[in-house]
């Protein structure tokens, strides 16, 4: 289940041009199941209206300290009493300063000091605001007080300068949120990853490779990093954004990314091969592009390494997971590969379930025997798969 599905959040949004990411921001914490309490500044109403935020959130906006839609009145208390976070996205660097001083003249401000829930900020301002002494000071202040500071990002500003202090993505906030709620079932542990396929060169431009896209290896990379642990992801040649958290590093060929897993393996707690890893390259690689004639190519082929048998056979081995993608026969075929690489866990599904796709339906096979999981989109059985996996660390 997605981290956000079933959470109360409040949501804060001061007068900052990058309010726009807002709107986008409230539709997808509704789309992933949260309710969301929209708290403006009356500065954050001159730049999108309270009827953008009621119409995505379906639930009333709040702008003025005295409302008399609460019976209590006390919207400067109440609003953020069982919600599950308090985010402020924008947050200007003269809302930063008011948080990091206590001070308490707005509703939204006094929510943040009465509130018994966390603090998110996601900072936005020019990049000499950003990189101004004061502000340096008023983000090291509210670090030191527990507030989690999502982002800022670098790139093209409003005012037309480049550099840091631009908000983050309305979706990379959404993912740092979930990542924040979600429980911590692996916290500390490390975790090892290969995702998407391998590019074996035949020449400068061909090659041989296959059709796995890795959205099933980011999505468990994703749930990993949700889950508390240390990820570091070896990837081969996808166009997938890296997951929040996640430590990437990007191969081509088997042998590259065989190197780069034994470059990161010591010291990690669990190891799972999702790469669908060329079996064979071509046993020599030319230097200049074949060209075509009338005559049959012959190709000789050489074998790739097992980079998952390798690992698992070690005897500083972590704990070792396998996938196994077959046409037909899975529960065979999948079971023989965990028996025969001595796997704790095989994840096994078969092509047409789910190869390229954005759902995927899955058996896990362990020494107890196969335990299949219902159809799902791809991040939601990347969650069920590191529910099961932290099951068998503990």
């Amino acid at each position: 289940m997605n981290p956000l599905t079933g959470k109360r959040i409040v949501l804060g949004i001061t007068g900052g041009v990058a309010a726009y990411k807002a709107a986008e921001l409230t539709r997808l914490l509704v789309k992933a199941g949260a309710m969301v309490d929209v708290v403006m500044t009356e500065a954050g109403t001159r730049f999108v209206g309270p009827a953008t935020f009621q119409a995505l959130s379906g639930r009333p906006v709040w702008a003025r300290i005295w409302d008399d839609r609460m019976s209590s009145g006390m919207a400067h208390i109440d609003l953020t009493r069982g919600a599950d976070a308090l985010l402020v996205a924008p947050a200007t660097a003269d809302f930063i300063a008011r948080l990091a001083h206590g001070f308490a003249d707005d509703l939204l401000s006094t929510l943040a000091l009465a509130r018994d829930c966390p603090l998110l900020v996601a900072p936005a301002m020019n990049r000499q605001m950003w990189e101004n002494p004061a502000t340096v000071r008023n983000i090291a202040r509210l670090r030191a007080d527990g507030v989690a500071i999502l982002g800022p990002a670098a790139g093209e500003q409003a005012c037309g300068e480049v550099g840091e202090g631009r908000m983050l993505e309305a979706a990379e906030i959404a993912d740092d949120l979930a990542i924040h709620l979600a429980p911590k079932i692996l916290a500390g542990k490390r975790v090892l990853m290969t995702a998407g396929p391998t590019f074996e060169p035949l020449d400068p431009v061909r090659g041989i490779t296959n059709t796995s896209s890795g959205k099933m290896g980011f999505a468990l990379a994703r749930a990993f990093a949700e889950a508390g642990a240390r990820v570091t992801l070896v990837a081969g040649p996808v166009s997938l954004s890296t997951p929040r958290g996640v430590v990437r590093h990007d191969v081509q060929a088997a042998l590259d990314m065989r190197q780069a897993v034994m470059e990161h393996l010591p010291g990690q707690d669990i190891f799972v091969g999702v790469a669908a890893v060329a079996d064979y390259r071509p046993a020599q690689s030319v230097a200049h592009k074949i060209k075509k004639s009338a005559a049959a190519l012959t190709l000789e082929l050489a074998p790739n390494p097992d980079i998952l048998a390798e690992v698992a056979a070690r005897p500083d081995a972590p704990l070792c997971v396998g996938f196994a993608a077959e046409s037909r026969n899975l529960a065979e075929y999948a079971e023989a590969k965990r028996v025969a690489k001595n796997l704790a866990l095989v994840v096994g599904n078969l092509v047409q379930d789910g190869l390229g796709g954005d759902t995927n339906a899955v058996t896990l096979f362990d020494a107890t025997g196969a335990h299949p999981l219902p159809p799902a989109d791809k991040a939601e059985v990347a969650r069920a798969i590191v529910a099961y996996l932290a099951g068998l660390l503990a």
